[in-house]
Formats: C-alpha cells, sequence, structure tokens
C-alpha cells in the first residue's frame, strides 16, 4: 500500500511522508499486542499498534477519510507510549507514523486544551496558582477516585517528597570539570517541580558541571507534536533553541520534554537542530557519564517504574540504574510491568480518565503486591509521578514518590557535599 497521501500531495508535510514512510516494515505480525497498554485494557483489535497501522495506512493512501470519526476516536486513544517499537521485530517507526496520522488529522485545527502552554506568562500564573493551592494541603484531603478526586491527587503528587534536602543553592562545581550544562525548565517541570530542578542543580554541581538557566526559554512543544499541531510545535522548539543552544549540553530532567528535544531535527529539518538534538542530555547520562559520585547510605526499598518516554523513545536505561546504585544501602527493583504505560501520556488522563484509570490499576497491583513492600516509587517525569502519585493515595498506600535525583540528591545532603567546606 502507498506510504504517501495520494489525494494532496502538495499538502503533505515532511513529518507526514517520513510517517507513513516509517510504518512500511509493519507485517501485521502481532508480536507488539502484549506491549499496548491500551490493547490489554480494551482487547479492541483497532486500539491495538497492528490495528492503528492498518487505520493510519487507509489515511496516508486516501482510502479511509480523515473525518471519519471511527478515526480518530482510535487513534486519539493511543498514549503514544511506544512501547510497541522495542517489541517489534521489524523495526516499525509508530510513533512516527502516529504523529503524521494526528498531523493529518488536525491540519486546519489547533487542539483543544493545549493553549495554555503556548504562552509562558500563561502556564507561570496558572502553575503558581496551582502551587499556592496545593500548599495549602487541600488537594491532598480532595484525593480520589472521582473526576475531581484523581486530578486532586495529581496536584497534591507534585509535592516534594518528604526527608528532601531543603537548599536553595547549589554548590560550586567540585572535581572534574565538564563543562556548562543549560537547564530546560519547560511548563509543568518549572511550576510544579522546582525541588526536582533543584536537586538537578546540586547533583550535576557535586559531579563537576556548571548549571545555567537561560531567559526567554518555554514548554518544549511536546504536547503539541503529539496532538499533531506541528506549526506551534516548531514555534516553541526554536524559541528553546534560541535560548538554550550556547551551553556544551542541554539538560532534561522531564523524560518527554527530553524526547521531544533530542527530536528537533525531525521536527524543523534543519542542520541547526539536528546539531541542538545531538547536544540533549537526560540529567542521568550526565551524571552516569561522571560516575556519578557515591553518596551516603540510603536504606530503602525502592520501585523504579521507567517512564515510555526515557526507555522507549530515548533509549535511556542503565544511566537511571546507574545513579540509583550510587546510593548505598538503597534497594532498587523494577517492578512486574514496568515497561507499561502508567497511563498518564501528556493530557491523555485528563482527556480519558476510565481508559487511564485501567492502564494505571494494573501497575498500582503490581505496586501494592511487591514484597517486600517498597517505600518509595521512583520515575523520571513529572506526569508519571503525578500519575502514579495520585493512585497511591487512591489506594492509601504510605509510599512516596522522587524523581532519580532527588534521592541522590538527598544522599549528597547525607554526605556533607552541601557544606561549604565540604571535600
Amino acid at each position: 500500500m502507498p506510504s504517501r497521501m495520494t489525494s494532496d500531495p502538495l499538502a503533505t508535510s515532511a513529518i507526514e511522508t517520513n510517517g507513513w514512510s516509517a510504518l512500511d516494515p509493519c507485517v501485521h505480525c502481532g508480536f507488539c499486542l502484549p506491549a499496548c497498554p491500551t490493547y490489554l485494557a480494551t482487547g479492541d483489535e483497532n486500539d491495538s499498534p497492528r490495528g492503528r497501522i492498518v487505520l493510519m495506512r487507509g489515511l496516508a493512501s486516501g482510502e479511509l477519510p480523515a473525518s471519519d470519526p471511527a478515526i480518530r476516536y482510535h487513534l486519539d486513544r493511543c498514549l503514544g507510549c511506544r512501547g510497541c517499537e522495542p517489541a517489534c521485530p521489524s523495526g516499525v517507526g509508530y510513533g512516527r507514523g502516529l504523529e503524521a496520522a494526528r498531523t493529518l488529522l488536525n491540519r486546519g485545527r489547533r487542539p483543544t486544551g493545549l493553549a495554555l502552554f503556548s504562552y509562558p506568562w500563561l502556564f507561570r500564573t496558572v502553575f503558581a496558582a496551582a502551587r499556592l493551592f496545593r500548599a495549602t494541603g487541600i488537594p491532598a484531603l480532595l484525593a480520589g477516585r472521582s473526576r475531581l478526586g484523581f486530578p486532586m491527587g495529581m496536584l497534591a503528587a507534585s509535592a516534594p517528597e518528604p526527608g528532601g534536602p531543603r537548599q536553595r543553592n547549589a554548590p560550586k562545581p567540585t572535581g572534574t570539570p565538564r563543562g556548562t550544562v543549560a537547564l530546560l525548565r519547560g511548563c509543568v517541570s518549572g511550576s510544579l517541580f522546582e525541588h526536582v530542578h533543584a536537586a538537578t542543580r546540586r547533583t550535576l554541581a557535586v559531579n563537576g558541571y556548571h548549571v545555567i538557566e537561560p531567559s526567554g526559554q518555554g514548554c518544549c512543544g511536546a504536547p503539541h507534536a503529539h496532538a499533531g499541531d506541528q506549526t506551534t510545535a516548531g514555534t516553541l522548539m526554536r524559541r528553546n533553541i534560541a535560548a538554550l543552544g550556547a551551553a556544551d549540553w542541554i539538560v532534561v530532567n522531564a523524560a518527554g520534554c527530553g524526547a521531544a528535544l533530542k527530536d528537533a531535527g525531525h521536527l524543523l529539518g534543519t542542520p541547526e537542530a539536528e546539531a541542538f538534538g545531538r547536544r540533549v542530555r537526560d540529567v542521568t547520562e550526565l551524571l552516569a557519564e561522571a560516575g556519578p559520585r557515591p553518596g551516603a547510605a540510603i536504606p530503602l526499598e525502592v520501585g523504579y517504574d521507567p517512564p515510555c518516554h526515557l526507555q522507549h523513545a530515548q533509549g535511556v536505561h542503565q544511566e537511571v540504574l546507574s545513579v540509583l546504585g550510587a546510593i548505598p544501602g538503597l534497594s532498587v527493583r523494577m517492578l512486574p510491568g514496568a515497561d507499561q504505560c502508567c497511563g498518564s501520556a501528556g493530557i491523555f488522563n485528563l482527556e480519558h480518565p476510565d481508559l487511564a484509570g485501567a492502564i494505571l490499576e494494573s501497575k498500582l497491583d503490581a505496586i501494592r503486591s511487591a514484597d517486600p513492600p517498597v517505600a518509595v516509587m521512583v520515575t523520571g517525569n513529572p506526569g508519571c509521578q503525578m500519575q502514579i502519585g495520585a493512585g497511591i493515595r487512591t489506594h492509601n498506600l504510605p509510599i512516596t514518590l522522587a524523581h532519580p535525583v532527588e534521592l541522590l540528591d538527598r544522599s549528597y545532603a547525607a554526605a556533607g557535599y552541601y557544606r561549604q567546606d565540604s571535600p
């Protein structure tokens, strides 16, 4: 079946052309089915990668009209987790195909709910109000299973994990100088997860990196790109390239943002964007490259849940385990189903709460069944932390949430690395 749209080839973007071609290797073998969270939740072939590829190929050839509501329904219900890609023996680029399909479906219209992330002044105002509301403790009290309770639990789960260091300033870089890194603040991360940014700055400094936070940056554009609004995604990406591009490395502590920035060359199609993407690193990649420096012992049972856009999209896995391995006394486990999406997927959990909840339940079952019990669940993406954290609150589990660098930060504080006279 042809890979490109035949109805209006002049209107076909490079994103679409490359996306359709990425689907060509699919032979409908079905190895992707057990790796798809939505298929496991619904049992509907149209909610599987194989079924969706049939729909996408129909769109590409013009055999299926973009106005068909069934196509939009099933493609909108895809998490975009890309868990099917490592399971595919043929190397199908499912994520590229989904991006192309959503670009076509949303041509001429802007997806609702994303305007907030397009304007820094707007999301900073909204999330500042959310942060003040979180501080009242009301979201934690209202957390539950209801349509109101679950978002309240998500907001409550964005708070700093108990026991973390409270230093506001990072120490001067120590050890072997490893260059200057520009920290992406992002939108949700920079507003609700400042404690993760603080831990990022401190742990990188202990390992020899000089961290800067350039002005002029904003949302990475990942929500827009995933929804098919490539125009806005491109505008936001150019803004961040201009703001962050002068450093040796661009460091990100949110998996979805990191995957988007690394893919800047695909989005914009310019040599400058390609070069920018090659300098993007998840914070655990930079820390692992430096060692990282061991800290003080923290005797804890920890469950690590890899974010989809870290393990599947970026291929970053051992680096996180290396960071956690620098903490003596920490017992780290990956629980059953750790390779599966938690159901967050940007704003998927707000748009499809029932399906997202069903996907989350299997992960919560594994957390509840852990023996010995875990005290902390660790994940490297704000959306995942909020989704899993809300589920944990719903089930009243005595478990906290943390980013990997937060535990390393706590270990470094206990080791005395943040004192002015530390070696």
